[in-house]
């Protein structure tokens, strides 16, 4: 018996898709109007937008985690999780009022909303972080049994619900505020920008201006996955989108399948360092040490170049070392007819950099970057229908001028101006399909905030513990005493902690962890303070690389179809020089623009840099212009060690080295051919 599309199963499906999808509208929207207008406090901004996250995640994701079919009383957890949110809202007044002192029901919607936190993380992320979090509240709780300096006085269960679910440095503290009022809007803009053919552009780009050079393929995931950084800071989700062209184009061309995945992974995770939006950890490191933004951008710029430098080198040593080519020249797109199709989609990129460059906050860079790109995709679909070059150019000179009365009238008049173009579009069946891309938009944007909302809300317990108890102070009195005799040490230690949590977790979570109880005893050792948070964070992105739990690897993995851990494996070989790049900045912090040390400084170091990682790339693929011997590996290697160190000794050691070395493998490639000619 054939089953009907319109059975009571499938109808129930389509319902609960309908669910879905106008929460994720309503979510977006919700976001957009407090971006927009501030209409309501941060504290109860913060409240419902974690509301909407377990809403969402709770309609989503079944108890055994990963996405698929969730039961009734799931969803109905799900609704309960936001009308708690609204609990915040509700009594606002009566919460300040009695700060710190809770009645019942305030314990009861503490505790509930704090499981359901804890809940919603493992269907999401799996039980690695929310089993980590656990340990630092069961610290607060039970931690003044603990023997000697571990012991802390003591917290009854109401101050640490207090601390946790009602006050500013719990659930509701820095990494929230930054996802409700800065991350979302950034993970807003890049899927406007992706719906739009972002991916596309940057896509075709790489292929016209590399895809034809030796190892091409892998070029172009390099590049693609850099500038695709720019939009989007989430590096798993960079592995999903130019990864499904990527990875399968390698293969095609050559490539192993372990070492496609990992050019893909590598590449992705490096969009979190790369300025201007970076990933979601940036915001949240400019909160946490109170510096402008811009001042982040500017420090991860260098690293950043240098990581992506890194990596191209490699493919270029492997490419070379097995022989493979690049795609015919004549099958590659002409990168400058794809900028200009789709040129229009470069101005929010463009704006958003001058804006963020220019002293403006993240959230007015964000909404200004976000408005243009509605208002671009929406006036380009609209102009199609104009006959004529004057008159498309006489409309776009009035939306420009309706546009730049945001000067004086605020925000009010973009909303106006989408408002008409919606009007406008809506009468024509091409721009009806217009406005589907924008809710598309909507939808992904807020489904693509969920793993970030959440982390970001339960490391606030983390967070709220190690503040209540003091414990980040225990810790970091432990890193200070190693680096009181050693530096080295310490910066190995902390790097290790990096790693081994980011085995478990993402990104966020792992740089509030260490951030929290490590980088303050590096800035004590001496270390500027954006280098010792850059230092962590670094890391923190290598930890996704790292096996046994690689995420970026096991994303790549499906697409690959190769195990997670070979992908891991070779990530790490492709990234091996880029975990050189923190130990040279905390030496040499003129590489990331610290110090005062002026240009000069700086260029050397940048120099110094690029030199190192050629040698190591050099010495871990064992090939440059043919296959290097064990003796020419080895000294690749000592020389690339010895210029990490800021000692005038050493760097004369390793420039003599390299200058040896490279001498020495040049002469012998060219004999080498010379016979064979």
């Amino acid at each position: 018996m054939s089953t009907s599309s319109h059975s009571p199963a499938v109808e129930a499906g389509r319902g609960m898709l309908r669910v879905v999808f106008y929460s994720a509208i309503l979510f977006s929207v919700f976001q957009l109007v407090m971006s927009a207008f501030s209409p309501l406090s941060s504290t109860v901004v913060r409240a419902l937008h974690v509301g909407f996250l377990l809403l969402l995640t709770f309609l989503l994701y079944p108890v055994t985690g990963g996405q698929g079919r969730t039961s009734i009383v799931t969803k109905l957890v799900g609704f309960g999780a936001l009308a708690l949110a609204t609990y915040h809202w509700i009594y606002e007044a009566d919460l300040v009022a009695r700060a710190g002192e809770l009645t019942d029901a305030d314990m009861a919607v503490g505790i509930v909303t704090i499981v359901l936190v804890f809940e919603a993380a493992r269907r999401i992320m799996g039980p690695a972080l929310p089993l980590i979090c656990l340990v630092f509240m069961g610290y607060a709780l039970f931690g003044e049994h603990l023997p000697g300096a571990l012991a802390h006085r003591g917290y009854g269960l109401d101050q640490v619900v207090g601390q946790l679910a009602f006050g500013t440095e719990g659930i509701y503290g820095t990494p929230t505020y930054v996802s409700s009022s800065y991350i979302f809007l950034f993970i807003l803009f890049g899927a406007f920008l992706e719906q739009a053919g972002m991916i596309t552009l940057f896509t075709n780009f790489a292929l016209g201006t590399v895809g034809h050079t030796k190892g091409g393929p892998a070029k172009v995931s390099v590049v693609s996955s850099g500038l695709m950084g720019t939009i989007n800071g989430s590096g798993v989700a960079n592995v999903v989108t130019t990864g499904q062209f990527t990875i399968p184009l390698m293969k095609k061309f050559g490539y192993k399948p372990a070492f496609a995945g990992a050019v893909e992974a590598t590449s992705s995770m490096g969009g979190q360092i790369m300025p201007p939006v970076m990933g979601a950890v940036a915001f949240i490191m400019a909160e946490t040490i109170n510096v402008p933004y811009v001042e982040i951008a500017k420090a991860a710029a260098i690293p950043a170049m240098l990581y992506f430098f890194t990596v191209f080198w490699m493919v270029h040593l492997e490419a070379g070392r097995a022989g493979l080519k690049g795609l015919p020249k004549e099958d590659c797109p002409d990168p400058w007819a794809a900028v200009k199709e789709r040129w229009y989609l470069l101005l929010p990129l463009a704006g958003l950099v001058y804006l963020l460059f220019a002293g403006f906050t993240p959230m007015f860079a964000g909404m200004f970057g976000l408005a243009l790109t509605v208002v671009l995709i929406f006036g380009a679909s609209f102009s199609r229908h104009l006959n004529g070059t004057s008159l498309r150019l006489i409309f776009w000179i009035a939306l420009g001028l309706a546009c730049s009365a945001f000067a004086k009238v605020g925000i009010i008049s973009v909303v106006a101006v989408i408002a008409v173009l919606a009007v406008l579009l809506a009468l024509r069946k091409d721009g009806r399909a217009t406005l589907r891309v924008a809710v598309t938009a909507l939808v992904e944007g807020a489904l693509h905030a969920l793993p970030v909302g959440v982390a970001c809300a339960l490391v606030g317990v983390i967070i709220g513990s190690l503040t209540l108890t003091g414990g980040a102070t225990t810790f970091a009195g432990y890193i200070i005493q190693i680096g009181q005799d050693s530096l080295f040490l310490s910066l190995v230690l902390t790097m290790l902690t990096c790693l081994v949590l980011g085995m478990g977790i993402p990104t966020i979570p792992n740089y509030i962890i260490t951030s929290s109880i490590a980088a303050p005893a590096l800035l004590d050792l001496g270390v500027p303070l954006v280098v010792s948070h850059m230092f962590v964070f670094y890391f923190g992105i290598m930890a996704d690389l790292t096996p046994p739990v690689a995420l970026a690897a096991f994303a790549a993995a499906p697409i690959a179809k190769e195990t997670g851990l070979k992908i891991g494996v070779r990530a790490v070989q492709i990234a091996i020089a880029g975990f050189v790049v923190p130990y040279m900045a905390v030496y040499a912090p003129e590489l990331m623009l610290q110090g005062d040390k002026g240009l000069d400084a700086t260029l050397y170091v940048v120099f110094k840099a690029l030199l190192a990682v050629t040698l190591w790339g050099m010495a871990v693929v064992g090939h440059f212009r043919s296959p290097m011997n064990v003796i020419e590996r080895v000294l690749c290697f000592v020389a690339a060690a010895t210029l990490v160190v800021a000692l005038p000794v050493t760097d004369e050691i390793g420039f003599g080295m390299a200058a040896l070395v490279l001498g020495w493998h040049i002469w012998r490639s060219r004999s080498a051919q010379a016979l064979t000619v």
